[in-house]
């Protein structure tokens, strides 16, 4: 017999009752068995999993006596400091992430013909396969972009020559036309978004392969093709910073883990975007920009610190917002007494602001900024320190420059394909075996009862 919706609803309902009655498990046991939770150790440490030459992310030291101490943050693309590079793209008036993106997958700063060549080989590659946004993204839109990007990828499979080739020469080809790609993906899929769920105008504009990754992608996402040179340069500063975050976040680790496995650069990819989307990771810059929303809407006085820091305590004290008791923008894996990429994008954030008229709006920023960490420690204590993460100010970055929120986490997509590309190659080149860390089994096995022996469940389907 045929069920209705909402007989199946009641179906799936019963079984997952079933699920959550056998599958918790006794957080004592963690303890018991010494288990590293999210690969972490309990102060916070990651654990050494593999080398890497690629990023890294300084946030502590270990003392002599192996004591985790805390200093400020750095951010290093192999081995030159990310303020050291950003400082010489401003120097000279230009774009930087292409910069980026050579030096991260070639290992080696580009001398100035090196780098015009690069970029210019990224801009003629910007453009999607024949009748690939016809049949690919407008045929099928999605009303999450971030799937709509993971989708591209796989389907750039199909369009490939020689998709199963292994080769270091290969997969370098197809990680470098993915990275020309990624943001014209993202501003495809979203012009299908907002004809097909929003029901509003669509506008595909073809790539300028004479414009850098940032020009182009606020010229694809505009009706008129217009940007000014300060949002670009912001939005270039934006996608530097998120190029690369060292190989234990979450989205690199996945590029490792599943690349492992010899599997093709399609799917290692689209397994990384999957990850990014997450909350927990790169769309978290949402539940700032949603939490910003609620506070803006309950503090009537933005210039009032004691109005602030009440409302960030009834937050943090689960009586506000989402009721979780996270202030979002808070607090980061690594890095204790500050991020640097937060320093750097406030910096913009400011002189954007001014261009704006939005400085009421930033100076509420950098108000909870600074009480923020008051407060977690009034909660918390000093088991650990906390400081403003980089997701805290990209999403306020992004609303100044009328990007539309459901482009935030995409736009750290944009930016994170060129370290993921980095991740693959070397883990093809120098990693070489499989990923299999090991779960301890804690059900105990049981005796077998045959199918006319069972009896039924209390709530018998």
């Amino acid at each position: 017999m045929d069920q209705t919706v909402d007989e199946q609803l009641n179906f799936i309902n019963k079984l997952t009752s079933y699920a959550k009655t056998n599958d918790p498990i006794d957080k004592d046991l963690y303890e018991k068995y010494d288990v590293k939770r999210g690969l972490r150790y309990s102060d916070g440490r990651g654990v050494l999993v593999g080398l890497t030459r690629i990023g890294d992310v300084v946030g502590y030291e270990i003392d002599s006596t192996g004591k985790k101490v805390a200093v400020p943050g750095k951010l290093i693309y192999r081995g030159y400091n990310v303020e050291d590079i950003i400082s010489d793209v401003v120097k000279h008036n230009a774009f930087g992430y292409e910069q980026c993106v050579y030096l991260l997958l070639f290992g080696e700063l580009p001398d100035k013909k090196s780098l015009e060549e690069f970029t210019a080989f990224l801009g003629e590659l910007r453009t999607l396969p024949p009748n690939f946004t016809e049949d690919m993204i407008m045929k099928a839109p999605s009303c999450d972009i971030m799937n709509k990007i993971a989708r591209g990828v796989l389907a750039s499979y199909s369009y490939d020559m020689d998709p199963e080739n292994r080769d270091v020469s290969n997969i370098m080809r197809q990680c470098i036309e993915l990275i020309s790609r990624f943001s014209t993906l993202a501003a495809y899929g979203y012009q299908a978004k907002r004809r097909y769920y929003d029901g509003k105008s669509m506008y595909i504009h073809n790539p300028d392969p004479s414009l850098s990754t940032a020009e182009n992608f606020l010229r694809l996402i505009r009706f008129d093709k217009s940007y000014t040179r300060l949002e670009a340069e912001i939005l270039d500063l934006a996608l530097i910073l998120h190029a690369e975050h060292g190989g234990g976040n979450n989205s690199s680790l996945t590029v490792h883990v599943v690349s492992s496995a010899d599997t093709d650069t399609y799917s290692a990819v689209a397994a990384a975007v999957g990850s990014l989307k997450g909350r927990r990771h790169g769309g978290a810059n949402i539940r700032v920009m949603e939490m910003m929303d609620d506070i803006k809407a309950n503090v009537k006085d933005w210039s009032s610190e004691n109005e602030i820091k009440e409302y960030l305590r009834k937050i943090a004290r689960k009586e506000a917002f989402d009721r979780t008791g996270l202030i979002y923008g808070q607090g980061h894996a690594v890095y204790t007494i500050s991020d640097p990429r937060t320093t750097l994008l406030r910096n913009k954030a400011a002189e954007l602001a001014k261009e704006k008229g939005a400085l009421e709006e930033f100076n509420l920023y950098t108000t909870i900024e600074r009480l923020a960490p008051e407060v977690l420690y009034e909660k918390i204590g000093d088991k650990k320190k906390i400081c403003t993460n980089v997701d805290f100010y990209s999403g306020f970055v992004y609303s100044m420059l009328n990007i539309p929120r459901e482009l935030y986490t995409p736009i750290f997509a944009i930016a994170r394909i060129a370290g993921w590309s980095a991740h693959r190659i070397e883990e093809i080149v120098a990693g070489g075996r499989i990923y299999r860390p090991a779960y301890k089994n804690v059900a105990g096995e049981r005796q077998y009862v045959p199918l006319d022996e069972r009896k039924p469940h209390a709530d018998s389907l």
